[in-house]
């Protein structure tokens, strides 16, 4: 089996691996049990809190065959494919190199068809901020009017560049910095599983250092 980076190996794959995030990760669970979906959501915070984690997550909770408790199954074809990165179904974009508005009509086009192999075809774009004024202007009818089947997923670290229509449009949730003791834990638990000798002080050092994000 090949090497797996330690940073991607330990990346929480359902809501209750979330650490210092509990209350965004229950009211999300508790959208998708109930199937009051909405159509466009906002994760707002600093770098390294879980903003693109919890998308990733919710993806994969959207999609699940067997989802259990607003939880997905992390075991079914859906779910494995968001994991490994090969669902066609879940889209993610990196605005800070896709600031062009032709990407912006192309992502328009791209929505009206429907899903290939899942319920929703879900538009995962991280810093957003960073898309054109023009590229805004070309999705900003589509977050208004978009189809049945779509569901888009805005990640920011600079929510005061985001166009206030588009606030409006969104479902928003303001991640938290994760607390010095969370992080420690997460660090003592990770430390200990891969069987590296470390003090519990140097990790409170590197805890704190970290200043809020995993």
């Amino acid at each position: 089996m090949s090497y797996q980076v330690i940073a991607r190996k330990w990346r929480p794959q359902r809501f209750s691996d979330m650490v210092g995030q509990a209350h965004i990760a229950r009211t999300l669970r508790n959208e998708i049990v109930s199937g009051r979906i909405g159509h466009a959501y906002l994760f707002v915070g600093p770098r390294g809190i879980g903003k693109t984690t919890i998308a990733r997550i919710f993806a994969k909770a959207l999609n699940c065959l067997n989802p259990k408790d607003g939880e997905p199954c992390c075991e079914c074809e859906s779910c494995r494919s968001i994991m490994d990165g090969t669902n066609v179904d879940v889209i993610e974009i990196d605005a800070a190199t896709h600031t062009q508005v032709d990407k912006a009509r192309e992502l328009c086009e791209d929505v009206l068809h429907l899903p290939i192999h899942s319920k929703y075809k879900i538009y995962i774009i991280d810093e957003v901020h960073m898309l054109s004024k023009s590229a805004w202007n070309a999705l900003l009818k589509m977050i208004e009017e978009p189809p049945a089947h779509a569901k888009f997923i805005f990640a920011t670290t600079e929510v005061n560049k985001v166009l206030p229509t588009v606030i409006s449009r969104c479902q928003r949730f303001d991640l938290r910095r994760i607390p010095t003791a969370d992080i420690a834990g997460r660090l003592r638990m990770i430390a200990d599983s891969e069987h590296v000798k470390i003090s519990d002080e140097a990790i409170y050092v590197i805890a704190q250092a970290a200043d809020g994000g995993m």
